[in-house]
């Protein structure tokens, strides 16, 4: 196995060249966005008329890319609401023989399922295992994996005990597993908890069975993630339809609306701008990295060595530990099609908005991801030059918006009027800019009015304690969208990547799951 397929960070290279080329990518991030943010501010000190015409500019170009990722989000919407009126059973019955896979009809896929589970109640494993049970995919062709972890002590044994003795004859097999604590080379975790998940059932099930790695799919699923009746079908169909299902990830849409009525209204706004994110990325497949709950052949998991043990963003790390082991071969495949996970519900408000500034400082540390694929790409003489150079871009470009442009935008616009001097600040371009910035913004936010009606749509039946003026707060909470730009956007980005830049490499923190309501 190449040695660079499972560098967690800097530190686990043993030659002194690679370790310090890989520091210098871990820093790259935080430093380009730090830099640009602190360039900003002295420019609007020492050249106020070259800042403004900047920040005009920079603000045309993000009014431009919101029209166009509007038009993306509406695309990705239309396409997945025509998906849930397919009947996915029939067509996946009449879907022929893959090329790519001699001899497999889709009689003979197998669905394994790993739900990898923490502190959660049982409760939300149940409904998870039972929407699972609910579908319309052959139970014979259904193998479920409840991922425990051994150091929740008799929280995960209870876990099992239960699933066990309501799901255990359910499906052509279930197991429990349970992820041993202190592993050495691991990173406490979803990761390492997925992993272990995956060699259990390879030893005792697969490999045991003599079942072939080419007629299995592996959905791995946050334990929330409560999945459509036709899913399986749907996935299934798509792994025998796809250009080269042995070189593909495919990715559903993840909805964050199974406890929404519950959520905050921050919350709510952040949940839904995650669910249209992904949305966008459904129509940039080229752009496409998996996230949160995905799927991947298993052939694929055995030769990368299962999904990282010692990385915090394990979901987007699958997909770069298979393009690198492929030499540039991979895809993930858009599914248009939903699962169903929890918004961020803490037991009080000041707790949920802990709790969320964690959760996405956590996505946002997947920029741990640009130093490994860097890296790969350096060491990996195989893969394509333009391919490198358009993957290194894209990445790089994703990942210094995220802690940048909001706090331009919406902070440090404004900026040059107060710092300009009085030559500046009593010049007709200075009384202009607030107009120009405003008028740009306005046009800009307009797109909130899309994003309103397409959250009310997703919504679920509402439930009976809350009243009808909750229906016109879910359209209303969307002027809270510059706050929550900036709040949970910019800053936990901000704060990731620059742990990341000194060495402070953080763990994996585990979303708590609670619904006040089923």
């Amino acid at each position: 196995m190449l040695e660079y397929l499972h560098v967690g960070n800097a530190s686990d290279l043993a030659d002194k060249h690679d370790r310090r080329l890989y520091r210098f990518l871990e820093i790259f991030p935080g430093l380009l966005a730090w830099s640009t943010l602190a360039l900003v501010v002295l420019v609007s000190f020492k050249a106020p008329v070259f800042a403004t015409f900047f920040i005009i500019l920079f603000d045309i170009y993000w009014l431009i890319k919101t029209i166009y990722l509007s038009v993306l989000t509406r695309s990705s919407f239309m396409k997945m609401r025509q998906n849930l009126k397919v009947d996915w059973t029939n067509r996946l019955a009449s879907a022929g023989e893959n090329p790519r896979l001699p001899g497999v009809a889709h009689q003979d896929v197998y669905n394994l399922v790993i739900l990898p589970a923490y502190n959660e109640p049982y409760s939300i494993v149940h409904e998870s295992l039972t929407a699972i049970f609910r579908n319309n995919y052959p139970k014979d062709k259904m193998i479920v994996v409840l991922a425990t972890e051994a150091r929740t002590g008799t929280h995960g044994v209870e876990l099992a005990r239960q699933a066990e003795a309501e799901f255990g004859q359910a499906f052509f097999k279930f197991i429990a597993t349970s992820h041993p604590d202190g592993l050495a080379g691991e990173l406490p975790g979803k990761g390492s908890n997925e992993a272990w998940a995956g060699e259990q059932v390879k030893k005792e099930v697969i490999d045991a069975l003599g079942i072939p790695y080419d007629r299995i799919i592996v959905s791995v699923f946050d334990i929330d993630t409560v999945v459509p009746a036709d899913f399986f079908a749907c996935l299934t169909w798509h792994y025998l339809t796809a250009p080269d299902p042995q070189r593909s990830s495919f990715q559903p849409i993840p909805i964050f609306t199974n406890n929404i009525w519950e959520a905050p209204a921050f919350a709510r706004v952040f949940a839904f701008s995650t669910t249209f994110w992904q949305m966008i990325q459904q129509s940039r497949k080229e752009q496409m990295v998996t996230f949160s709950s995905h799927s991947v052949g298993f052939q694929a998991l055995v030769d990368v060595g299962f999904w990282q043990k010692n990385v915090v963003s394990e979901d987007s790390r699958i997909y770069w530990q298979c393009l690198l082991r492929y030499d540039g071969d991979w895809q993930t495949v858009p599914m248009y099609y939903p699962v169903y996970m929890d918004a961020n519900v803490g037991p009080t408000f000041w707790q949920t908005l802990k709790n969320q500034y964690k959760q996405i400082r956590r996505w946002h540390y997947g920029a741990e991801n640009n130093p490994y694929f860097m890296f790969g790409f350096i060491k990996n003489k195989k893969i394509p030059k333009d391919q490198k150079i358009n993957q290194t871009l894209i990445q790089i470009e994703r990942t210094h918006s995220s802690p940048t442009n909001a706090i331009i935008i919406f902070m440090l616009s404004w900026l040059p009027l107060w710092v300009g001097g009085l030559g500046f600040t009593t010049s007709i371009l200075s009384y202009n800019l607030p107009r120009i910035t405003s008028a740009i913004m306005d046009i800009a936010l307009l797109g909130l009015v899309t994003s309103a009606i397409m959250s009310v749509i997703l919504l679920p039946e509402k439930p009976p304690q809350y009243g009808k003026f909750k229906w016109v707060w879910m359209a209303l909470q969307w002027i809270l969208f510059p706050i929550n730009f900036i709040l949970f956007g910019a800053l936990p980005a901000l704060d990731a990547q620059t742990r990341l830049m000194f060495g402070k490499y953080m763990g994996f923190w585990v979303t708590p799951k609670g619904r006040r309501s089923t």
